[in-house]
């Protein structure tokens, strides 16, 4: 496995080339499985633990690694390091951007500390760990640097993007993105705090990992990459679940689901929740407490594309009209803080406890020699279990998945949206129906706020119902440009999709009717039995212009959802006093977050666009911009 003639076969930046071969020793993993091994250090240990000596504080333990009968768990030792600081990103280069820069944040060049880092490398032995930035079949050759006794962050990034072996790389192997991980410098140059800089240049990305934890680098750092290289070559990551629904009678219809955190991009890959008795719970009245059920016999068969990273390059694009897209991942991050008991997720339990290959566990309770099971979550310093436990699952082992070479066509693009309970006594944003179809115009809007909401359970900083963007396309905290850039590549990506269709959907309330995510599970259903399609016979215009149009009616296997679902201002405990209120609170927040994207380069249909936002323009002339493909 120490074989240095490997090294020949990469083109590296020269400092990097310089300080890997003076290290102490390379390693080329040649498959995952001795990977694995890796991961438990060099006496291959039933727990190994990972350490740094560093100046002033001796010999710093920052994870174990326990080796389970299905795979390796880490744990980290400090609170703070299980999960993604948001504060992380900086940019380290001059390039343009719309992020914090390294030098305006600590006052000196990123260039004096990549020089200790590369000095750092070379007093290390290194993993060099070859991948595909965007899964093995339309993505691009990368390379992880990365201490041999952190090797299980090497392992997360290969189970995520895709294990390379040394014998496959050819010569002259020349990444278009390398990963640098260097954990001591947290506490030696950061007191602590989590930091990932990037480094772009017009033919190579580069994310220095100062932390251990793998959500800010070798997940969301590749989503980086693929951002940066997207503006080059003009094309977007989108941040995204999907799915093929086959309905009952067979259609098959493609969604693909974005929104803020919170806003059901993994719910998109659930099955509807039914009671016990087998009744769909519909929604229950806030104040009156009375519930509104649905019976199904039989509901769609779901096949997941994408969990959270949908890759729709240029080149898979034809002329159908709509939207081409392929998952950027061969393996899934997956939080697992909603099963807390056994039975809970019953497809990811049988996976995880019976693998096909081991996995790797992350902030879960993990005993040498035992099976570690998805929910035994690390209890914490507050005594509580932590809300970010994760399995690394390859996409091969879901079931049902399409197959990650298959590009697929979008029938159905929605966005979710968290919303609170709104009444007329106490009117707020949550007056979105159950479904709202609009225009591309409008869905475009929706993305470059991408509001989150009422109760996130993802964000720590979100309280009660207060709002919060979270940028262009809910991908913009992994954005290394500029927003306006980014508002217009998604722009020009909806307007070359027209026959894809653009909805809105509500989760938690309607008005004053809790529903959780059944807004989208049976949106799902209802679109599912029609191609993906509807008609304009079906649909009025919303009271509130930024919500398109709502359904007058929807009926579903002989069932018809009541209208004060679809639409909010016919609740007697809302009404249009209500409703517009609540409405005006919502397009108060989207006109104020929308100006500053008025600059002189946005794109003349997009400034078009805001403009009509700002003056509360009607329905009709966000269509005469982008007409719907109705009949």
């Amino acid at each position: 496995m120490f074989i240095d003639s490997f090294f020949n076969r990469f083109v590296l930046p020269e400092d990097l080339k310089e300080a890997v071969s003076k290290c102490r020793w390379r390693c080329y993993p040649e498959t995952k499985e001795q990977l694995l091994e890796l991961c438990y250090g060099p006496t291959h240990s039933s727990v190994y633990d990972v350490t740094y000596t560093i100046p002033g504080k001796g010999v710093v333990k920052e994870a174990e690694v326990v080796r389970c009968k299905n795979g390796p768990s880490v744990n980290f030792m400090e609170d703070y390091m299980r999960r993604r600081d948001p504060d992380c990103m900086r940019i380290g280069d001059d390039l343009p951007t719309d992020k914090p820069r390294f030098k305006d944040v600590y006052g000196y060049d990123f260039a004096d500390l990549r020089k200790e880092t590369m000095a750092w490398f070379e007093t290390q032995g290194v993993i060099l760990l070859p991948f595909h930035a965007g899964g093995k079949y339309y993505g691009y050759d990368a390379l992880m640097v990365c201490p041999t006794n952190a090797a299980f962050f090497a392992l997360s990034l290969a189970n995520m993007q895709g294990f390379v072996s040394i014998h496959d790389v050819p010569r002259d192997y020349t990444p278009r993105g390398i990963i640098y991980v260097a954990p001591p410098f947290r506490l030696t140059h950061f007191e602590g705090k989590q930091v990932v800089v990037h480094q772009r240049s017009d033919s190579l990305h580069e994310v220095f990992a100062y932390n251990l934890y793998p959500g800010p680098s070798a997940k969301k750092g590749v989503f980086s990459m693929l951002l940066d290289i997207g503006e080059h070559e003009g094309w977007v990551t989108n941040h995204a679940s999907a799915a093929v629904l086959e309905s009952p009678y067979e259609n098959e219809v493609v969604f693909m689901h974005e929104g803020a955190s919170g806003g059901g991009k993994s719910e998109m890959l659930e099955e509807v929740h039914k009671e016990e008795n087998g009744q769909i719970l519909l929604g229950t009245h806030t104040i009156t407490g009375e519930k509104y059920y649905l019976n199904l016999g039989e509901t769609c068969k779901i096949k997941p594309i994408a969990d959270d990273m949908v890759m729709a390059k240029n080149t898979l694009q034809n002329d159908s009209g709509h939207l081409m897209i392929v998952d950027a991942e061969d393996g899934w991050f997956l939080r697992m803080d909603g099963d807390n008991y056994y039975g809970n997720s019953p497809m990811y339990e049988r996976i995880s406890i019976h693998p096909e290959e081991p996995l790797e566990f992350f902030n879960m309770e993990g005993v040498p020699g035992a099976t570690c099971l998805i929910w035994e979550h690390k209890i914490e310093s507050t005594g509580k279990p932590c809300s970010n436990p994760r399995v690394i699952i390859p996409r091969e082992m879901i079931e049902n998945i399409v197959p990650g070479g298959e590009p697929q066509e979008v029938n159905v693009r929605s966005f979710g949206v968290r919303m609170p309970p709104s009444t007329e006594s106490n009117p707020n944003y949550g007056v979105m129906g159950l479904v709202q179809f609009v225009p591309t115009s409008i869905a475009w809007l929706w993305r470059l706020v991408s509001p989150r909401g009422f109760k996130n359970p993802s964000i720590a900083d979100t309280a009660g119902s207060a709002m919060k963007a979270e940028g262009v396309g809910s991908y913009w905290p992994f954005s290394t440009g500029k927003k306006v850039t980014s508002a217009n590549l998604l722009l020009h990506q909806m307007l070359n999709a027209p026959n894809t269709l653009n909805i809105l959907i509500p989760n938690q309330h309607i008005g004053a009717y809790q529903i959780g995510f059944m807004g989208e599970w049976l949106t799902r259903e209802y679109l599912a039995r029609r191609n993906g399609t509807v008609r304009m016979k079906h649909l009025v215009p919303a009271r509130c212009p930024i919500f398109g149009y709502s359904l007058d009616e929807m009926k579903i296997d002989g069932q018809y959802v009541r209208r004060t679902f679809l639409r909010p201002e016919l609740q007697s405990k809302l009404g249009f006093e209500g409703y517009d209120a609540g409405a005006k609170i919502l397009t108060d927040f989207i006109k104020e977050q929308v100006q500053q994207f008025m600059t002189d380069d946005l794109d003349p249909i997009g400034r078009q666009i805001i403009e009509l936002c700002l003056r509360d323009a009607p329905l009709e002339e966000y269509l005469a911009i982008t007409p719907m493909n109705l009949k």
